[in-house]
């Protein structure tokens, strides 16, 4: 039972993260060369800006909302 875990900023829809794990599913199940779609579990954990840095700078501050 392999767990596709998605850390990412928040903000997307159900549907699109219902795309998302389709694509991700699909492409595992491709490059593995099989599988039952229903033996995975895909986890989104939606991340704030200001709790994410890469190196010095905060991802808030390079990519503040509008």
């Amino acid at each position: 039972m392999p767990i596709i875990r998605v850390e990412m900023f928040k903000g997307r829809s159900p549907e699109q993260k219902k795309a998302i794990a389709r694509e991700l599913v699909d492409g595992f199940i491709r490059g593995a060369g099989g599988g039952n779609p229903s033996s995975f579990n895909v986890v989104f954990v939606d991340v704030e800006k200001h709790d994410w840095a890469v190196g010095h700078e905060m991802m808030s501050e390079k990519y503040p909302d509008k």
